[in-house]
């Protein structure tokens, strides 16, 4: 029962978000202030995984493709589609869920276990609009470009590897990332970026926002949250692979 009383308080929750702001001018300057927190704030990690996530997978696709018949072609194609299909979107977001998400819940775990939640409820300002979706709407604003980013600089390391190891050339590598593009593909990441992106921020915020106890209490919120955030990505992972790939147009 502890499961469904957490999703009906996690509902309640998103519902009592929608409501008209007190002071749009205060609520513009946190959304500002949490895109850049989550966006410019997680770019550096997202820039180095990216890249040897790349680099990783032309080394490793080389090296399973042992035919002669095969042509080197091949290899920037099956890195191109993996980057784009999975890499970027799903494991990036898995570690952004680590880094955004456990920011988030002992932000908001801090704020009420210090009543400083209460006291703004005091005042009569509606606490889930103010604090919970800047975070969301910040979220699902620059985690897809994050991913994005992760998908570009991922085909660029996978071609900087394939080159600086010479397994392939750069004219053989740019003929491969061409050949058979699905543009669906770039359509599908999206997709799954906008999906992750509201799990990595309402999960962790729900978590936060009704811890109770002291300091020990936020740490086992900001673990739970990341852990069910990993299991939601990674199950939302597969039921949007199983809804949108079956319906690739041909």
């Amino acid at each position: 029962m502890t499961i469904f009383t957490e999703f009906g308080r996690y509902l309640l929750m998103i519902r009592g978000m929608f409501s008209k702001p007190e002071n749009a001018r205060m609520y513009w300057k946190e959304f500002m202030h949490q895109c850049s927190e989550i966006g410019i704030g997680s770019l550096g990690i997202v820039a180095i995984i990216s890249v040897f996530m790349g680099a990783v997978s032309t080394l490793q696709t080389a090296y399973q493709l042992v035919s002669p018949f095969i042509p080197k072609s091949t290899i920037a194609q099956i890195v191109r589609d993996t980057v784009i299909l999975e890499f970027a979107p799903t494991l990036v977001c898995i570690v952004l869920a680590g880094v955004v998400g456990s920011k988030i819940a002992s932000e908001l775990g801090n704020m009420r276990v210090s009543e400083q939640i209460d006291a703004l409820e005091i005042m009569g300002i509606n606490t889930k609009t103010y604090l919970v979706l800047p975070k969301i709407a910040a979220a699902m604003l620059v985690i897809p470009m994050l991913v994005v980013i992760a998908g570009v600089l991922g085909i660029w390391g996978g071609r900087f590897a394939g080159i600086m190891s010479g397994i392939v050339s750069p004219s053989i590598y740019d003929k491969g990332l061409l050949q058979f593009f699905k543009p669906y593909n770039v359509f599908f990441a999206l997709v799954k970026a906008y999906t992750f992106a509201f799990i990595i921020s309402s999960i962790p915020a729900f978590y936060g926002y009704y811890v109770k106890g002291g300091a020990l209490e936020i740490g086992r919120a900001s673990t739970k949250s990341v852990v069910v955030s990993c299991v939601a990505i990674l199950f939302a992972d597969y039921v949007l692979a199983q809804l949108l790939l079956d319906a690739t147009p041909s």
